[in-house]
């Protein structure tokens, strides 16, 4: 499997712009043209779908994207219950609204396995950093004791990380992980 190097080619972030282009379509016909409050929080949820995704991608962080990835999930619900109103309203037909309906859904679940994929990650690279002989606390830990040692490595996406290890004669105390 390659290695994903810019967020174009993730398939969520695709989809997203694809749907985001039928959205901008819908939204210019008609009476959706003239609703200029559903039809301009509709845009921006699904601008919001692709945006994200990008933008948590590029943060080179797991914890970073795994939160703009819940933001993204979010604003797919988001756009899915604005498509009721626009239904309701008479502004699409039964036919384009279950077409928009499930491709958002359909995002929303790519989306979801790309966050437990990110979830996965994260815990797997908090696996390794803790694979030491002693016990793992956060720099900012209330558990200080003076009996530490300070070990500095870095991850697989190069970003510095310390942490301390107390040996295991003290594991007794509570961990952060």
């Amino acid at each position: 499997m390659s290695r994903v190097e810019r967020f174009e080619e993730l398939i969520a972030w695709q989809k997203a712009r694809v749907l985001t282009a039928a959205v901008y379509e819908i939204t210019r016909q008609g009476g959706f043209a003239r609703d200029f409050g559903l039809s301009g929080q509709i845009q921006r949820a699904a601008v919001s779908i692709m945006s994200n995704i990008a933008e948590g991608f590029e943060r080179n962080s797991p914890a970073e994207f795994h939160q703009f990835l819940s933001t993204a999930k979010a604003s797919c619900a988001e756009l899915r219950s604005q498509l009721y109103v626009a239904l309701d309203a008479g502004y699409l037909s039964q036919d384009k609204f279950t077409q928009l309906h499930q491709q958002a859904e359909e995002i929303g679940k790519i989306i979801g396995g790309l966050h437990a994929a990110v979830e996965r990650q994260r815990n797997e690279q908090r696996g390794r950093e803790h694979h030491t002989q002693g016990t793992c606390y956060s720099l900012n830990s209330p558990n200080s004791v003076l009996n530490t040692q300070s070990i500095h490595y870095t991850s697989t996406r190069t970003t510095p990380y310390s942490v301390l290890v107390v040996p295991t004669q003290h594991s007794a105390l509570s961990t952060q992980h």
